[in-house]
């Protein structure tokens, strides 16, 4: 408003009443205040909840994240790092079919297309790798995920992925298909929109990072940590502490009774080229250990397994062999797996692959296809560290003191001041566990270093570069030795007719329990003696039984020469073997049956045993009728069964019946033993030491403690059933659960069968996370499915569209495109990118 040289009567401003200035102004200061703080607030995250002004914005915000049902994924795009012009084809899944003039464009374009889908997940699990999370969550409650973030980091996670990328990038082949996945990331990253922005991003108030190769090496690691993590070195050493050698043999045995290995019994395996020695007071030192140790960390699933399995052409009725794998892993949203086609002049490659890294995983070419299960075995150890002082700076190492290196990390946090972590290096590895971080024991007076085998150098990128363009047996073999860690077990088929399955890995050479118990760090008797070449690695090729198979059981029988160790599943192994050992005239319907089998071995083995020994007189009218119903059961993990929720909590109970009293005695965590165990042990032995109650005067039988169990069982079958709950699947109540946990980004309460120890191995929220099956003739049939969908975005159709399928049991027919079907119906839309 301009005031000067208008006369002071015509001035209405200056001539206004001064009543009705104040009536004027005192709203108009209120509504300014209430303005600035409604901006305020708007954009500020308060704790959990996001920037509202921001996350509601019609421009910005959540519902640009609504993708029209009929949404058009055909476009026009030129984009710098391509080298020429790429085509990608959707189908009516969404999904796409890359065809490029070189391989580098093929993983530019696999980059590009991984963050447009799934930006956000990829870059959430680098992070997670990386034990970055507080950054964008925050400490957490009781700093529960500042712990989880110590862990990773002191578990030496980005030093083992740094030490990848170094190898990776020697390699002038897997240094390419990085860099090039790394910049389609990037392209995609540097043309987003904040529309645009995933809506993990907006709830969380944070935007991603300019992708690089080390997220590429983390990633990878993470799956290695899932897959190669597992040990009990802590909980074995507690429970050393009460029982002698003998009956922790019986509670913690090497083998099984029932085992059906991966390589057949009554084969001869060769002398050992490496020759292990224990130390003379290895015993005594195991047997001496008196520091209980209480760890809670972070530790993988231990049913991350998977099946895999080969047949070959002999036994099947198109005369092709046929390939079928599904990997049992955390059943999350967005899924693991984005399935896609790579087609190039070099290869022409179709499967499920990471988002977060380059080709595909497990899948097939034009030649052969290719699958894995976890290997299980530990190669991952823990040894306690004298140090000096508390400073950390030196180690008594064989008759010296030995300088460690210390790494001071930082830790972003979210809303909080940067928090600062010592770590101590050492000839071992990183000091994962000191007086700064007990990892949740009950004390932390002592040093532990771990040694894990991804800590070493590695170039696992390889074996898939390698594996994507195989034609033979001899270049599945050529790709093997780059798998350092995890161990898998590598299956492969093709169409000349080969089968074979090769448990790979850089495996270290053990004697009998090296690495199943806390080891002394002093000196170098108790590390790693040397490396199992992998020609004595247990492998099979081109069996006479016409079939090679895995199911996270024991490799071989205890004729072989090295020792194994690990954690092993028995019964999905030796039910896969028996189904295949006696079928013929295979088709690919009769492997969607088999994959999605819910018959419970387990049940076969442990049910009789069960019944013979309840005195059904003794059982209420309650208990007789639950009794009833698991004693009609047909031992079928299926949806509908009530059978199975009676029959687990039973086995469960009798369980506890049999080795409570005496674990009780164990004052720090340890391991239960596996059902398998108890089981094996009840059929071979009914007066199994562990069946009598150390703290009764009487002395129990295997009656006993089964109709104990069983009264014990009942009031949680009695809850279940009023519930409504005592049907399998509502029992189990599988389904899909987001990174973040959040219920309405998830799929609940799924009707699924299956479960632990079945060969459809559901779990809550844990099973098969792809299905795959391949038969390898001249035009080759696949088919697969996932319990997810092509997209990230919860507001997309194809956020969760094969979920339905999956928990069916139902499969997709795959559509494995050439380059002359480029105008057939099945693309539904096309995008062509090119370079700038």
């Amino acid at each position: 408003m301009i005031l000067v040289n208008i006369p002071r009567n015509d001035c209405f401003f200056l001539t206004f009443p001064k009543y009705l200035l104040n009536m004027r102004i005192g709203p108009f200061i209120i509504s300014t205040v209430i303005t600035i703080g409604l901006v305020y607030g708007l954009n500020k995250k308060w704790g959990a909840i996001p920037p509202i002004g921001k996350f509601l914005s019609p421009q910005f915000g959540v519902w640009q994240n609504a993708e029209p049902a009929d949404n058009d994924f055909g476009s026009q795009l030129k984009l710098a790092g391509l080298k020429g012009k790429a085509e990608i084809y959707f189908d009516n899944r969404l999904v796409p079919h890359v065809f490029t003039d070189n391989d580098e464009d093929a993983y530019f374009v696999q980059g590009y297309l991984h963050a447009k889908f799934r930006l956000w997940q990829m870059e959430f699990q680098a992070k997670a790798a990386a034990g970055r999370l507080s950054e964008i969550l925050g400490a957490g409650k009781d700093t529960a995920i500042l712990n989880f973030d110590r862990n990773m980091r002191r578990l030496g996670m980005v030093y083992a992925a740094k030490r990848s990328v170094e190898e990776t990038e020697k390699n002038p082949e897997s240094k390419s298909a990085c860099d090039a996945y790394t910049a389609g990331v990037n392209a995609y990253i540097e043309n987003l929109k904040e529309s645009e922005l995933p809506l993990e991003y907006k709830l969380l108030d944070y935007k991603p990072e300019k992708w690089d190769n080390l997220k590429i090496a983390l990633f990878l690691k993470y799956m290695s940590l899932d897959l190669a993590g597992p040990e009990n070195d802590m909980e074995y050493s507690n429970a050393k502490t009460v029982f002698d050698a003998k009956d922790f043999d019986k509670l913690y045995p090497i083998t099984q009774d029932s085992l059906d290995p991966i390589v057949p019994k009554g084969t001869v395996f060769p002398e050992p080229s490496v020759k292990v020695v224990a130390p003379a007071n290895a015993d005594s030192i195991f047997s001496s250990w008196k520091n209980s140790t209480a760890i809670n960390e972070f530790k993988p699933d231990k049913d991350n397994g998977s099946n895999n399995w080969a047949v070959a052409g002999t036994k099947t009725q198109s005369g092709a062999p046929i390939l079928c794998n599904d990997p049992h892993l955390a059943l999350n949203m967005p899924s693991l797996w984005y399935e896609m086609q790579l087609h190039t002049p070099n290869f022409n490659s179709y499967g499920a692959s990471f988002p977060g890294a380059p080709s595909i995983i497990i899948g097939f070419n034009d030649s052969c296809a290719w699958g894995f299960t976890n290997a299980m075995r530990d190669v991952r150890d823990y040894y306690e560290i004298k140090f000096k002082d508390d400073s950390k700076q030196e180690y008594w190492f064989n008759n010296e003191w030995k300088r460690a290196e210390l790494q001071i990390d930082t830790f972003k946090i979210a809303g909080q001041k940067d928090f600062y972590d010592t770590v101590a290096y050492t000839i071992f590895g990183p000091v994962m566990y000191d007086k700064s971080y007990s990892g949740k024991r009950a004390t932390n007076d002592k040093y532990y270093a771990v040694r894990w085998k991804a800590h070493d150098p590695s170039n696992e990128m390889m074996i898939f570069y390698k594996l994507n363009r195989a034609k033979n047996l001899d270049d599945y073999k050529a790709a093997l030795p780059y798998l350092s860690c995890p161990g898998q077990n590598c299956l492969f088929a093709d169409k000349r007719g080969d089968i074979a399955i090769w448990q790979q890995a850089v495996f270290p050479a053990k004697w009998k329990r090296q690495g199943d118990f806390v080891m002394p760090g002093t000196d170098s008797s108790y590390m790693w003696q040397g490396y199992i070449p992998m020609e004595e690695n247990p492998h099979v090729v081109n069996p006479e039984r016409g079939f090679v198979s895995s199911a996270n059981q024991l490799p071989a029988d205890t004729t072989y020469p090295y020792y194994i160790g690990g954690h092993h599943d028995l019964y999905r192994g030796y039910l896969i073997n028996r189904y295949l050992r006696n079928m013929n005239g295979i088709t690919p319907a009769d492997m969607q049956k088999l994959q999605t089998e819910n018959y419970n071995v387990l049940a076969e083995f442990a049910l009789p045993i069960l019944l013979k020994n309840t005195d059904e007189s003794k059982l209420s009218a309650e208990e007789k009728k639950f009794f009833d119903i698991v004693r009609s059961w047909n031992k079928r993990n299926d949806p509908a069964e009530k059978g199975v929720a009676i029959f687990s909590n039973w086995l469960d109970s009798v369980e506890v019946e049999i080795y409570f009293d005496e674990l009780s005695k164990v004052t720090a965590p340890f391991d239960w033993p596996e059902r398998y165990t108890m089981v094996e042990a009840l059929l071979r032995d009914s007066a199994y030491s562990f069946i009598d109650n150390i703290n009764t005067p009487n002395q129990e039988t295997t009656a006993d403690v089964v109709l104990a169990g069983f009264k014990k069982a009942v009031p949680v079958l009695s809850k279940a059933e009023s519930d409504g709950k005592l049907e399998w699947s509502k029992y189990k109540d599988a389904g899909v659960r987001h990174l973040l946990r959040l219920p309405a980004l998830s799929r609940f309460h799924l009707f699924v069968g299956g479960g632990q120890n079945v060969i459809n191995a559901t779990k809550d929220f844990h099973g098969p996370s792809w299905r795959m099956i391949v038969q390898l003739t001249d035009k080759i049939e696949a088919y697969g499915v996932y319990p997810g969908g092509q997209s990230g975005n919860p507001g997309s159709k194809y956020y969760d569209s094969f979920v339905d399928q999956w928990a069916a049991g139902k499969y997709y027919s795959i559509w494995f495109m050439h380059a002359g079907d480029k105008l057939d119906k099945k693309a539904k839309w096309k995008m062509t990118l090119d370079k700038l």
